[in-house]
């Protein structure tokens, strides 16, 4: 493993033809903005003929400004893996939700041993909850539907949210994996007392490693960026995975690479050592 800052001069014999990178944490700084030397940074990969994949745990929805950013081209991967989004024509082309009967069971046992939490559903363009989910700092400007749970955990879910009143997203999902994680995939990309669940299976890794297989790219030419636990599936995926210096502890203590943090553009500062211009 390396420390911060050390990877800008690294330019490697064979550079990767895939670049994933998560967004909030990640390239998206603490003030919710994408530098202009980030986007630079990855245009120099496209450039080169590598290919970006964005893969996050937002859902489309909150996919706008990220798409403005970026040219609205290629294909984003959303809500941990649960949607492929077209950037370009804003539309979702593939989606793996929870099944129904999953959902509603996965619901029960969530309340069973985490009393108290609210639960939400986490569609394309749409945020259902019941009576208790508090929505986050995401969500400010977003209405939830408040629904009864016949009509809640009716269809299939993209992606299941719980957040607790209490306890922090390290010990809730400690708390709830044992009991739903056969069940679902269960992280959480934050520490803002919430729990992300999509289906068995369903990951960042999963969907990445579908686009790589798509493009021809064996996981040995791809790398990886990421800060919070549901990146972690995504990095060991990848043959190279590098963690930004803010991220958590677990991800700081698997990764190949420790680079500057988000708001220091440690991603670019990587890039343009592996894809030099001129």
């Amino acid at each position: 493993m390396t420390t911060p800052g050390t990877l800008a001069t690294v330019t490697p014999l064979r550079p990767p033809r895939l670049v994933a990178t998560d967004l909030d944490g990640t390239i998206v700084r603490g003030d919710r903005t994408v530098s202009a030397r980030t986007v630079a940074a990855l245009a120099r990969v496209e450039r080169a003929g590598g290919h970006v994949v964005l893969v996050t745990g937002r859902p489309p929805r909150l996919m706008g400004e990220i798409a403005a950013a970026f040219g609205h081209r290629g294909v984003a991967i959303c809500s941990n893996g649960a949607f492929a989004y077209d950037m370009r024509t804003r539309t979702v082309v593939a989606e793996r939700p929870i099944p129904v009967d999953v959902l509603g069971e996965t619901a029960r046992l969530l309340r069973e041993v985490a009393p108290g939490i609210g639960l939400a559903v986490e569609y394309a363009q749409e945020l259902a909850g019941d009576a208790h989910y508090e929505a986050g700092d995401w969500d400010a400007d977003t209405t939830v539907r408040r629904l009864d749970d016949a009509v809640l955990f009716a269809r299939p879910a993209p992606k299941l949210l719980g957040r607790h009143p209490e306890l922090s997203a390290d010990d809730l999902l400690e708390l709830v994996r044992p009991a739903i994680g056969e069940l679902v995939t269960v992280t959480h990309s934050n520490g803002v007392r919430l729990v992300e669940a999509v289906a068995r299976g369903v990951s960042k890794a999963a969907a990445l490693g579908e686009l790589a297989q798509r493009y021809g790219i064996p996981r040995e030419r791809a790398i990886a960026f990421g800060d919070m636990p549901n990146d972690l599936p995504m990095m060991a995926w990848a043959g190279t995975s590098y963690g930004v210096a803010n991220a958590h502890p677990e991800v700081l203590a698997s990764v190949d690479h420790v680079i500057a943090s988000n708001d220091e553009d440690g991603v670019a500062a990587v890039l343009e050592g592996l894809f030099p211009e001129g």
